[in-house]
């Protein structure tokens, strides 16, 4: 709608592919004191390249520092990097000299490397659509690969008083209520992939089988009785 509005076009035919990328399994994992080991862990796991996201320069550098100490190749990407040695490390990157390259969101838009075989939320992102973009930039050769989105709330505190620093009401309300979707999605116990399409307003039946909800459902159990109970009180 957005370069419709943009181009004045007239009329024109839209054609809306699907937006789900069937070869990436979904994973959310709790973000603990042990987070670094898990990881890892995850890391080691994976035999080829991957990208961690982080949501602060600090992290970026911490994360990436403890990686090398730990013997994974690793280097940071981010805007307070000078422009010679971002160049530099993307370069790594792309031929791939290093596994891992730990950034913030500033990492990826146009990186053409269809070989990365996972993607990392290490920090919440801000959005579905901000999630869906960054762990899409793993397996674009249509290979199986992976995203894993390590998750607390205190780091959904965190960002939530970021956007509270915002000074215009509506922009607020609208990254709340995207903060909202992320919550959503890590805490849901639906297929992953049935969440994320959702968002973007594409029906899928669920069971994908390429998600941990789907591969390891969480047990529900029928507590009607103990809340009548409880609201009887």
């Amino acid at each position: 709608q957005d370069i419709i509005q943009q181009l004045e076009l007239r009329s024109p035919d839209v054609h809306v592919a699907s937006f789900d990328r069937s070869n990436i399994h979904y994973e959310v994992e709790r973000k603990d004191r042990n987070i670094y080991r898990k990881l890892l862990r995850a890391i080691k796991n994976e035999s080829g390249a991957g990208i961690v996201y982080c949501l602060s320069r600090k992290r970026v550098d911490e994360v990436a520092n403890r990686l090398k100490q730990d013997g994974i190749d690793a280097l940071p990407y981010h805007a307070g990097l000078s422009d010679q040695e971002r160049s530099s490390n993307q370069t790594s990157f792309l031929r791939d000299d290093v596994q891992v390259i730990v950034a913030t969101v500033a990492f990826g838009m146009g990186i053409n490397k269809p070989d990365v075989r996972f993607v990392f939320h290490y920090d919440l992102p801000r959005s579905l659509e901000s999630f869906y973009q960054e762990s899409g930039r793993a397996g674009r050769d249509g290979e199986s690969s992976k995203s894993i989105l390590f998750f607390s709330l205190s780091d959904y505190g965190k960002v939530k008083f970021l956007i509270n620093q915002k000074t215009d009401p509506s922009e607020k309300k609208i990254a709340l209520q995207q903060l909202g979707q992320v919550i959503d999605y890590a805490e849901g116990h639906d297929c992953r992939r049935k969440i994320i399409l959702g968002y973007f307003g594409e029906r899928y039946s669920g069971n994908c089988g390429k998600c941990d909800n789907c591969l390891n459902p969480k047990l529900i159990e029928d507590w009607t009785e103990e809340a009548q109970k409880f609201l009887s009180c």
